[in-house]
């Protein structure tokens, strides 16, 4: 396996929360593990990498930052016409970052031709990107088709307002499905996920290869200290409806009733007053629900290693990263049957219970079981970190992509008649396909941008 020049985007990278800022760092390091140099092109938050990573920061205007979203930036903070572009659909209640950093990284990559043998997109599927496929090796990891968000949050959300506004908030569905049906090399975490593109957006799924993602067995690791009675630890987006948290808040509201020691642990950050605030103070789940957020890994291994029970009620995932790493600390589960979730858990039963999505009644049947049987949790935990050690790791995550990249690499260069640096050197093409603004990507959750841990 000869090295290889990578450039690795990704438009927004929060390194503690969320799928992209994750999946870049172990990616980024597993390749450069196997020789490779690495180069990160990434806009704020950006993400924590290891040594040997190299970062280079494509600011954007930063619109969503805390403690100001949805600001507006001052007159002088304008560079150029993209970054008007930028603001102009914020106003106009559209998520502008995908789109603008794709235009960005292809202005930025045009000059850089000789410097990478390929270049690997995470979920951005912005315009630009078929600018920068034109001229260089171009792979792109679409962890789950968006649609699926969009279809949960508008049967949530029945105002019809609130209709209109999720229609244009999730308009780069247009966009990412015309990108997508134009990629030539497309990777995605699961079966069902390429199950999901294929139909969603039209791709043939011979273009589709299926790489899973990987854990760190030494950090999610089973715990040293007796964990405690009664837990049970959930990690998502706490508002987001596709996550089902709100089917669990009502098996746990009813497992309370029958076994008063039972509680739960929220890995989030409820909204102030949200629909999940809300939940919990009408179920009268204050004192048996505890939010944690902001935690660093080693915490948020700590944390899972706790409980007695994992617990992912999704009503979608494309991979589910939060599943793997509750196996790796030798937790049991009780999950939800959506997505990509039974691919990670395998067999039902051995390390993982499996319930209909959305089924509040047989949660928590499950939980209830899974409660009184400590000789079971402790099997079904034991099968989880075995198979958590012996069917996920980055370093494989690795290996696999590179095999994809080499395949981009050869195709690229069959389609130019040439040999690598000559392709690399062909003079670029006008970008004619980088003037639609109105079509862009939007993750549902600024910390949990697509999911690809799930």
């Amino acid at each position: 396996m000869r090295p290889l020049r990578i450039a690795l985007l990704s438009y927004r990278s929060k390194p503690h929360s969320g799928g992209q800022g994750i999946y870049v760092r172990h990616l980024s390091r597993a390749l450069a593990d196997l020789g490779h140099e690495v180069t990160v092109f990434s806009g704020q938050p950006y993400p924590e990498l290891d040594e040997g990573v190299r970062l280079e920061q494509v600011p954007s205007l930063d619109l969503y930052r805390e403690p100001d979203p949805f600001r507006t930036p001052r007159p002088g903070e304008y560079r150029d016409a993209i970054d008007v572009l930028e603001v102009a659909t914020m106003w106009t209640a559209g998520f502008p970052e995908p789109m603008t950093f794709s235009l960005r990284a292809a202005r930025e990559l045009r000059g850089r031709l000789a410097d990478f043998d390929i270049v690997h997109d995470n979920q951005c599927l912005g315009w630009g990107l078929l600018d920068i496929q034109r001229r260089m090796p171009l792979v792109t990891t679409i962890h789950h088709p968006i649609t699926m968000d969009r279809r949960v949050d508008l049967e949530a959300n029945r105002s019809w307002r609130k209709a209109i506004t999720l229609r244009r908030w999730y308009g780069f569905l247009r966009m990412q499905g015309a990108v997508a049906r134009r990629l030539r090399h497309i990777v995605t975490v699961s079966q069902s996920s390429a199950l999901d593109i294929a139909r969603d957006f039209s791709v043939d799924p011979t273009r589709i290869e299926v790489v899973p993602l990987g854990v760190q067995p030494e950090v999610f690791a089973e715990p040293e200290r007796a964990r405690v009675p009664g837990r049970i630890v959930a990690m998502a987006s706490a508002d987001t409806p596709l996550k089902g948290i709100g089917t669990l808040l009502e098996a746990v509201a009813k497992l309370r009733v029958e076994r008063p020691s039972a509680h739960l642990v929220l890995v989030s950050k409820p909204t102030p007053g949200g629909r999940t605030e809300r939940l919990v103070s009408r179920l009268g789940l204050e004192d048996a629900v505890e939010f944690r957020h902001g935690l660093s890994v080693e915490e948020l291994a700590e944390t899972m290693g706790s409980a007695e029970i994992a617990c992912v009620p999704s009503l979608y995932e494309g991979f589910s990263l939060p599943t793997l790493e509750a196996m790796s600390c030798g937790t049991p589960l009780v999950v939800s049957d959506a997505g990509a979730i039974p691919e990670v858990v395998g067999e039902p039963g051995v390390c993982a219970d499996l319930v209909p999505a959305g089924d509040a009644e047989a949660l928590l049947d499950a939980l209830r079981a899974l409660h009184d049987d400590p000789d079971r949790r402790a099997r079904m935990g034991a099968a989880a970190r075995t198979r958590a050690l012996t069917g996920f790791s980055w370093r494989t995550v690795a290996e696999a992509t590179t095999a994809v990249y080499e395949r981009a690499i050869a195709e690229h260069a069959r389609e130019r008649g040439t040999g690598p640096a000559a392709a690399a050197a062909a003079s670029p093409a006008s970008p004619t396909d980088l003037d639609h603004p109105t079509d862009l990507d939007h993750p549902t959750d600024l910390d949990h941008p697509t999911d690809p841990t799930g």
